[in-house]
């Protein structure tokens, strides 16, 4: 597995290669969004909080998605299955994303690295300015312009939030 240091340094590289406007915010060891929001001066919904969610297409076939939705939403995993057209769904086993994402939980960004990882991302995150997100450290946050996250991901734009409730 990828060391966080190297996904670290593989992020700040790919920002700084696009010319991307980001600040990094250090705090207190903390991957909870609602937790790491205040230490680091955000609003929990400009968070990106960052899921792995596994997909079944049928018996043979499983599909991982990484589903980054605002800090202050839930990820829905029906309606990601739906997407698919998936026969089951469920979040990643830790060992499963933390693979795949190359980074431990709670610093899982919102950056796909890894080929069998596809980045879905929910439109209502590409309303925000910026978006705050564990730069895979858990002492260490990023806060990164959303036009060049955007422009850098080019994601897959796709209503992924639960209803409220």
């Amino acid at each position: 597995m990828e060391t966080a240091e190297n996904m670290y340094e593989k992020l700040i590289d790919l920002l700084d290669q696009h010319g991307a406007q980001y600040r990094l915010i250090d705090h207190e060891p903390e991957g909870r969004t609602e937790i790491v929001s205040p230490m680091r001066g955000n609003d929990v919904a400009d968070a990106a909080k960052c899921i792995v969610v596994m997909v079944k297409l049928g018996k043979k076939v499983t599909k991982y998605i990484l589903a980054v939705v605002p800090g202050d939403a839930r990820v829905n995993l029906n309606g990601i299955k739906q997407l698919l057209g998936g026969t089951y769904v469920s979040f990643a086993s830790t060992e499963a994303a933390e693979r795949l994402a190359g980074s431990v939980a709670g610093t899982i960004l919102p950056f796909s690295f890894h080929p069998d990882l596809e980045l879905i991302v929910d439109p209502a995150l590409l309303e925000k300015e910026e978006i705050f997100f564990n730069a895979a450290r858990l002492d260490r946050s990023m806060a990164l312009r959303i036009k060049d996250y955007a422009a850098i991901t080019s994601p897959r734009l796709e209503s992924i939030v639960a209803p409220a409730g």
